[in-house]
């Protein structure tokens, strides 16, 4: 059974939505920045933010449309928390951070890294793929996926939320904890997911921060070859195959994720204690 963290809950408030993040660990210590999957919330982190708050400040945030982070204007879209996470480095007295981001998350980090290039130390990456001329095999599977989450959301939102568990994690603790993580997200909140293209560029650029690139050897195979095939663009990019896993392998397993993590950014830390642990 995992364990609830104990969490300061902090707000960034706009007149028409307010972000929610949640964070733990020395202040002083060097950022790391957890970016949800879709439909999820901070809450498909619990058994990576107390590991590294030991060492690290540890902040999880509920993107723009998810979790607590609802919105009351359409015109407010999930490419917004690009520029939220930057400010949220500055709120917690940092420079940049350590970026981590998973499926959807993953996008939204590559944005900011794009849009931030300072605010950023190092990029990870799970279960996604380049905002850089994005696969076209990737945006025709995507559609088809929708198509299945329009009906499900017609139907049923827990009959949803259920579908979206068994196709995210494979084993069922986690299968339950996905559960858990999607229950905020509703109708109303899939306004927000309609300005995704923002995030998305035409042409393929090479990434300037060190980048680490994840998948579980259980996720679709259309999301192993393509990240293989990023791997293959980006030469300087750590490429990892977590198993017994599915899409968001941190969750299905945590204990390889975390040591990868972990021994990704303490090698690109500044503090040298942290390198010789690891």
């Amino acid at each position: 059974m995992t364990l609830i963290p104990d969490l300061e809950h902090k707000i960034i408030a706009r007149e028409n939505y307010a972000l929610h993040y949640f964070a733990k660990g020395d202040s002083r210590n060097e950022l790391i920045i957890f970016l949800h999957p879709a439909f999820g919330d901070h809450k498909c982190f619990y058994q990576q933010i107390d590991f590294f708050a030991e060492h690290y400040r540890v902040v999880a945030v509920d993107m723009i449309g998810h979790g607590e982070s609802q919105v009351k204007d359409s015109q407010v879209s999930i490419a917004d928390t690009s520029a939220i996470i930057a400010e949220i480095i500055a709120r917690e007295g940092h420079v940049n951070a350590h970026l981590v981001g998973v499926s959807l998350g993953s996008l939204i980090a590559q944005d900011v890294a794009a849009r931030f290039p300072n605010a950023v130390q190092t990029l990870t990456v799970l279960g996604g793929y380049t905002i850089f001329g994005a696969s076209k095999e990737i945006q025709r599977a995507q559609v088809g996926e929708m198509l299945k989450w329009f009906f499900l959301i017609i139907v049923s939102m827990p009959l949803f939320r259920r579908y979206l568990a068994r196709t995210t994690v494979i084993h069922p603790q986690a299968q339950e904890m996905f559960y858990r993580s999607t229950q905020l997200f509703t109708r109303r909140s899939l306004q927000a997911l309609s300005g995704m293209n923002k995030v998305l560029r035409p042409v393929f650029q090479p990434q300037h921060h060190p980048l680490q690139i994840m998948v579980g050897d259980h996720d679709l195979p259309l999301m192993r070859r393509v990240a293989e095939a990023w791997h293959q663009q980006e030469p300087t990019s750590e490429y990892h195959s977590i198993g017994n896993a599915g899409h968001c392998a941190n969750m299905d397993n945590p204990d390889d994720f975390n040591a990868l993590l972990l021994r990704f950014v303490a090698r690109h830390s500044l503090h040298q204690s942290l390198i010789l642990q690891v």
